[in-house]
């Protein structure tokens, strides 16, 4: 057992090395954000509040939504930077408590559990808004139903340190920033910026093939913004 968290924790190094390496050969690492000091008034906002559902390691959770929350919320993103969940949360394995997480389609408690739902709503917020999308990964099972549901099927973000992370480019010509407060049993995100936005309708098609519940999202011009596939709960 000690072995494989030894070499575990080996791959995960790996592949942080790895992403920082290709981030900076890329020049990627130069568009991420800084910590916001002088901020221009930030007037209008997208809005999402999101239920937390109640699990045996909800008191963990809260403490790593509020934790993750309170840093994000440090950061203004410039035209063209770029947000990056993991750049700004770092390992989880440092200041996180352990808590519900999907892994290889199954439920297991890592350090960071719960962590998903603040980039699911901050992804959510985005696709709203119009940022775009340089990297995004849905769960691999849909553990939800339609009256559990805190979010549309089709709007999750899962993340997993090294592996895959939450990547949006500012695109809208002027700054913003992400404001996420947690209260009691909710989340919620003020995307925030200085200028007014139109916030998109999106639509929503979902087909059930062999198992997996397969949800294509566009936008009211009928572009196509994602694709989901999830294998159904059994």
């Amino acid at each position: 057992m000690l072995r494989s968290n030894i070499l575990r924790k080996i791959k995960v190094r790996i592949k942080v090395l790895v992403r920082i390496m290709n981030d900076l050969i890329c020049g990627t690492y130069f568009k991420f954000p800084k910590k916001g000091k002088n901020t221009p008034p930030f007037t209008y906002a997208v809005t999402i509040t999101q239920e937390i559902k109640p699990a045996e390691t909800f008191d963990n959770k809260i403490y790593n939504l509020t934790l993750a929350s309170k840093k994000i919320n440090q950061y203004i993103i410039m035209p063209n930077q770029i947000f990056s969940f993991w750049n700004i949360i770092g390992n989880p394995e440092t200041q996180f408590k352990k808590g519900r997480s999907i892994v290889s389609g199954k439920m297991s408690e890592e350090s960071g559990g719960g962590l998903c739902q603040v980039s699911g709503i901050i992804y959510y917020a985005g696709l709203l808004s119009g940022l775009e999308v340089l990297e995004r990964h849905n769960h691999s099972i849909d553990i939800y139903t339609d009256k559990t549901r805190f979010t549309p099927l089709g709007t999750d973000a899962t993340v997993v340190y090294g592996y895959k992370d939450l990547r949006l480019r500012n695109n809208l010509g002027f700054p913003f920033r992400l404001n996420l407060e947690v209260a009691g049993n909710t989340i919620s995100i003020n995307l925030q910026t200085p200028e007014k936005l139109h916030e998109k309708k999106l639509l929503f098609y979902t087909e059930n093939t062999d198992g997996y519940n397969n949800v294509n999202v566009y936008d009211k011009h009928k572009t196509l913004l994602n694709q989901s596939k999830y294998m159904k709960k059994s």
